[in-house]
């Protein structure tokens, strides 16, 4: 099957080819929703080629409008019964075409959204991404981006967690596998499972190792261009989940499954200019533009917390001593803050530790480029390296500690409203609405516990 760009990454001429031959039948049109889930249709590839391909395909803008069970929910200007929950447009980006090697006979397509006027749907998370893949671009830069997530493994099916409400599952591992070649012996099978099926989908993996919690462990692709890790990450993420199943386990990337160690998802950043030149380095040290763009992160990031932190479970992996940050603070190569220096000359990069493995790739990284830029276009000045704990640090503004200080924060965000404009803002105040509401009418296992006989 002739592809291009590696193996997995079909021209339009190769599905035509597989087509014909048998060898394809379905094709999966697919966007990403406020969650950062992959949404939208199986096709039969016949239907693709001869009518999607260049007219789009149609789907309900509840998609973007609904709370993380698919209820229907109030508050969103674009989508209600008010305005007959219609439809928006699935226009296929052919760059993104690809074989899905975990399921036969499959094709799937990344899409962006479009009404039917043809204009984008602003608060679609991909189109957000663009927008401040935009900004960059008039400056002359372009964004390079890695995601590292982690997950934990469970020897039970989705359905048997599920039926057990999530209690007395079995981690795959029973003990700290973390860089252990032994322990993730135990899990290789899956890993090698996956890690070969998104090679087989065109995704350049790198490695996989074992991680603190029981039953963790994180897959690691190369970076690439900001669009294409976004794009790549959920593909990945709904992929790993789908042959997790097939393999009668489960796979939760939750922030915060347990009283251990939470599943993060670091994101790596660094600019180059158009003609691919990195221009994070000078000299021997860094350029004014890292300063400036590292500068921006620690000034804003609090108020576009809720792009990196989006949940409830998000803010329970704050805590000292977690390996996930609580100071908002830059130190080379220590894992203690939320921003770390990696990296040298061309390798130079930030590497943002605050999202869990619930963050919405197209949301985190356009969170961290409008910080960057914001810090860029008011030439701020970098303060010093913290050097030390980072968990003891009284002077540094503490992240967000909940979902409703991180809402207040994003609500009052200048900065915020002038890079997403007020209809994404207030899309997605509303979506943390909803998810406060519904936790604070919830009734949890830790009050029937602490309350049945006790009070």
């Amino acid at each position: 099957m002739k592809t291009r760009h590696g193996q997995g990454i079909l021209e339009l001429e190769a599905l035509r080819s597989a087509v014909q031959e048998g060898s394809i039948d379905t094709v999966l049109v697919a966007m990403t929703d406020m969650q950062g889930r992959l949404q939208g249709k199986r096709l039969t590839a016949e239907h693709f080629l001869e009518e999607v391909v260049e007219h789009g395909a149609e789907g309900c803008n509840y998609l973007l409008a609904v709370d993380v069970d698919m209820n229907t929910v109030g508050g969103y200007a674009m989508s209600s019964w008010e305005r007959g929950y219609g439809d928006f447009v699935f226009k296929p980006d052919l760059s993104t075409l690809r074989v899905v090697p975990w399921l036969e006979g499959t094709a799937l397509v990344v899409c962006d959204l479009a009404w039917e006027d043809g204009s984008p749907v602003a608060a679609s998370p991909r189109q957000i991404l663009r927008r401040q893949l935009e900004r960059l671009a008039g400056l002359g830069l372009r964004a390079f981006v890695g995601t590292e997530l982690e997950f934990i493994v469970f020897r039970d099916a989705y359905e048997d967690a599920w039926r057990k409400g999530y209690r007395d599952l079995e981690p795959a591992n029973l003990y700290n596998v973390d860089y252990s070649l032994l322990g993730t012996t135990r899990v290789e099978p899956l890993l090698r499972r996956i890690r070969n099926s998104m090679a087989g989908a065109g995704l350049q993996v790198e490695n996989a190792k074992g991680e603190c919690n029981l039953g963790q462990h994180e897959i690691n692709f190369r970076y690439d261009e900001a669009l294409v890790t976004a794009d790549g990450h959920s593909i990945y993420k709904n992929g790993a989940k789908e042959i997790a199943s097939q393999e009668g386990c489960s796979i939760t990337f939750m922030p915060k499954f347990n009283e251990r160690e939470g599943n993060s998802c670091h994101i790596h950043l660094s600019l180059r200019t158009d003609d691919g030149e990195p221009v994070f380095s000078g000299g021997h040290g860094f350029s004014k533009t890292f300063e400036h763009f590292l500068a921006g992160q620690l000034a804003c990031i609090r108020e576009l917390m809720l792009f990196l932190a989006p949940n409830i479970n998000s803010y329970k992996r704050y805590a000292p001593g977690s390996f996930a940050p609580t100071a908002i603070a830059w130190g080379k190569d220590n894992r203690t803050c939320a921003f770390r220096v990696v990296g040298h000359g061309p390798s130079l990069r930030v590497e943002c530790r605050i999202p869990g493995g619930d963050v919405n790739p197209y949301l985190g990284i356009s969170a961290m480029i409008a910080a960057g830029l914001y810090g860029l276009e008011n030439e701020l000045p970098l303060e010093e390296e913290f050097v030390g704990n980072a968990y003891g640090a009284q002077d540094k503004p503490h992240v967000p500690r909940n979902l409703y200080e991180a809402r207040e924060l994003f609500a009052n965000s200048e900065v915020a409203r002038r890079a997403f404009g007020e209809e994404v803002v207030e899309h997605y105040l509303n979506m943390a609405r909803v998810e406060i509401e519904a936790f604070e009418s919830a009734v949890t296992d830790w009050e029937r516990y602490r309350n049945f006989e006790r009070l």
